[in-house]
């Protein structure tokens, strides 16, 4: 018995000593659940003609289960061992618990006839592995991507280029056979995977007819990765999964607008949360706005739901309907409208600004509770609205407010003769807040009065708030720059509001921002008048202002873009989507600090 004991001990020691073999084993399972998944979109996205090329899939997929069966067993068993608390040990343990199962039912099965609609049918099929590569993969990549903030490149850089990888991911992904019906040229793919990373909307194609089922899933995860940034979600899942480092929060802090690095962590969560929590009930409330609709109309009324709530949250402005929302089904259906239209405003305020409405709400909740409840009256009252939130509520009201009765005014007896006076109302609000980067459009968009374009534009290149899914120059932006006209105008020196002074970088910012914005969209207008001189400028204005401020509205010309003009319009959403300041900030290397000072000198300017 005693070398029994001394052999047990000894391999315990051994897997004691082995801490590394966890790490190996997280390798393999990132490139075996990468090949996996590779195998899985040239089943999914190619037909085949043989059953030879099936049966070999199938017994694939079986492989796979069983050897990340046993992996998964390993490395659990080595990191209880050693004492490693993981946060990805519980939900690894439901996976064993799941696949044990899957195991038991397959032996199961084999003697018993059961049906396919039964739980346990789901059990013995290959969409449980389907479910397991996609898991396992995302688990690894993710605490993969946490290994970027150990690296040289600047966080400009980064948000930069994984917009260029999500945009060729999708591209890759809309160009596979069973993603369209017919097939798609190289430039449509890429044109429409950048329009749903960019969260623009602009299409070359019909998406309600080119693009099959499969197709129109791979689009709405681009604009709902795309809307949050990749980033955002790998950073999401890889702390979930692995755990935050100090590191990771200095990295994170600034495309999160977070400067308390302990709540890094918090504030990611709530992101994804409040995003998951809005987008499901409005799919839920636009499915109840379709009940009066007969099946046979629209008979994937859950599907079309989802969809339209993940687009207006995320101001995508994409739409299952050939005509968009004029399409006759939804054109009358006012609440549909009111419905994405909030989802347009609470996805374009931005995750900063909501969450501080929410602790000023919160702040006067429990100070009304205190004064009701225990009858005793605070008398401090503490400043929980910051200069950023007032900023952009009071300029989002004042936009929405001139766009819905300047649009009222100016179509009421054009586009909208044909709604009643609540109809009236509720299509010129919904017209203020479409363009502000939404991108839907309730209305005949090439009917539009030559006043109300201009409307647009304006509306279309300020845009949505800082730190949101939208685009354009950003509310605050312009509200800097109006405050800056007005204390220039009074012979102040800088920049004062709601008795704070904003600081001159910000200041310095917003003219660059608008400066860049204007340069960028006059060199694509430049060039798509080269490239289609036929088109009328205020046609391709419009297109470019869409694409740079990822508003997604158009007259009707993108579909009969040339080759060169569609290219442009890619390069236009991309700089406006990740913005041709953080660009220059990525290319650029930063000065840490200036130890000088030269003598000043005025230039004149007027």
């Amino acid at each position: 018995m005693e070398p029994r004991k001394k052999a047990k001990k000894s391999l315990i020691l051994t897997l004691n000593q082995l801490p590394w073999l966890a790490s190996a084993i997280d390798a393999f399972l990132l490139y075996l659940s990468s090949f996996a998944l590779l195998v899985f979109l040239y089943d999914v996205g190619f037909k085949h003609q043989s059953t030879g090329v099936q049966i070999i899939l199938h017994y694939a997929y079986h492989a796979f289960f069983l050897v990340v069966l046993l992996s998964l067993a390993l490395r659990t068993t080595l990191l209880l061992k050693n004492e490693i608390r993981r946060p990805s040990l519980i939900f690894e343990g439901i996976l064993l618990l799941l696949m044990s199962l899957a195991v038991v039912a397959r032996f199961f099965l084999q003697n018993t006839v059961t049906s396919s609609h039964t739980l346990l049918w789901f059990f013995d099929s290959d969409y449980l592995v389907y479910c397991i590569i996609f898991y396992v993969f995302f688990v690894e990549v993710s605490k993969k991507t946490l290994l970027f903030y150990k690296s040289t490149i600047n966080p400009a850089q980064l948000f930069v280029l994984s917009f260029v990888f999500l945009i060729g991911i999708g591209t890759a992904l809309l160009l596979l056979p069973q993603s369209t019906y017919k097939g798609i040229t190289f430039i449509d793919a890429l044109f429409t995977a950048t329009s749903a990373v960019c969260v623009t909307g602009l299409v070359t194609v019909d998406p309600a007819t080119v693009f099959t089922p499969s197709g129109k899933v791979i689009v709405l995860m681009l604009i709902q990765v795309g809307g949050l940034g990749i980033m955002t979600f790998a950073s999401f899942f890889g702390i979930f999964f692995q755990g935050s480092t100090y590191k990771s929060s200095l990295f994170m802090k600034d495309w999160l607008s977070e400067d308390n690095l302990g709540q890094i962590t918090r504030t990611l969560f709530k992101i994804v949360a409040f995003t998951l929590t809005v987008e499901a009930i409005g799919a839920i409330l636009l499915f109840w706005c379709l009940k009066e609709l007969p099946p046979t109309v629209l008979p994937e009324r859950v599907s079309f739901s989802i969809f339209h709530s993940v687009s207006a949250f995320c101001n995508a402005g994409f739409s299952t309907l050939t005509l968009n929302l004029y399409d006759p089904l939804v054109r009358y259906n006012y609440s549909l409208q009111m419905v994405l239209a909030c989802l347009i405003v609470l996805g374009g305020l931005g995750f900063p600004v909501v969450f501080n409405f929410t602790r000023f709400l919160r702040y006067h909740v429990k100070r009304l509770m205190s004064t009701v409840v225990e009858k005793r009256s605070l008398d401090h009252k503490a400043r929980i609205l910051n200069i950023n939130t007032l900023l952009v509520f009071i300029t989002t009201l004042v936009l929405l407010v001139v766009g819905t009765v300047g649009f009222f005014m100016l179509e009421k007896e054009n586009t909208l003769a044909e709604h009643s006076l609540t109809g009236k109302w509720v299509g010129a609000f919904f017209g203020a807040v479409t363009p502000r980067t939404a991108g839907f459009n309730t209305v005949n968009m090439a009917a539009l009065g030559a006043p109300t374009i201009l409307l647009y534009l304006l509306l279309m290149w300020i845009g949505a708030s800082p730190a949101s899914v939208g685009g354009g120059i950003k509310t605050t932006t312009f509200a800097i720059a109006v405050l800056n006209i007005i204390n220039l105008a009074k012979g102040k020196d800088r920049v004062e509001v709601f008795r704070r002074e904003i600081a001159q970088e910000s200041v310095h910012k917003a003219f660059a921002v608008m400066l860049l914005s204007l340069l960028v969209i006059g060199v694509a207008v430049f060039l798509v008048t080269i490239f289609d001189p036929k088109l009328g400028l205020t046609a391709v204005a419009f297109e470019c202002f869409s694409g740079f401020a990822t508003a997604g509205l158009s007259v009707g010309i993108t579909p009969i873009l040339s080759t060169p003009s569609k290219a442009v319009l890619i390069c236009t959403m991309f700089l406006g989507r990740v913005g041709t300041l953080t660009l220059l900030v990525g290319l650029f290397r930063k000065v840490k600090s200036l130890r000088y000072r030269y003598p000043k000198e005025s230039i004149i300017i007027t």
